[in-house]
């Protein structure tokens, strides 16, 4: 069986972000929640020459600007919010996969926005994961 190649990224991004939830804990320890953020933007920048396709920044629509505008701007409050709920005494082995929850809000959406159907077995996944939190945090 041949592993489809969104899988690999998909790993990539357990593994960063994973390290990324202690990493954020051990920055806020000693800086402020605005000032990591600042940094994960220099990484951001540090990292997009490995990444760039080489494609014009700007060629695309409009529309589709938008939405990768509206994208960054969530995701940097959403980084924020989480600098701060760890700078202001949040454990990391609960705000990490507290605020790991966030595709539940994308499977709350997508019905609406993109009109993908949520099966069963999708919505027993989300409480599994919503009682896997409460555990966590126990």
């Amino acid at each position: 069986m041949q592993i489809p190649p969104w899988f690999w990224y998909a790993a990539i991004t357990l593994i960063a972000w994973g390290v990324v939830g202690l990493l954020q804990k051990l920055s806020t320890n000693h800086i402020s929640a605005e000032s990591s953020l600042i940094w994960l933007v220099v990484g951001f920048f540090l990292l997009q020459p490995f990444l760039y396709s080489g494609r014009a920044m700007f060629h695309y629509s409009g529309v589709n600007l938008t939405w990768a505008l509206l994208s960054g701007v969530l995701n940097a409050l959403g980084a924020w919010a989480l600098f701060a709920a760890l700078k202001s005494g949040g454990k990391a082995s609960i705000v990490a996969p507290l605020t790991a929850l966030y595709p539940l809000v994308v499977i709350a959406l997508v019905p609406f926005v993109l009109h993908e159907s949520i099966t069963r077995l999708q919505i027993l996944g989300v409480a599994c994961a919503l009682v896997a939190v409460i555990l966590l945090s126990a």
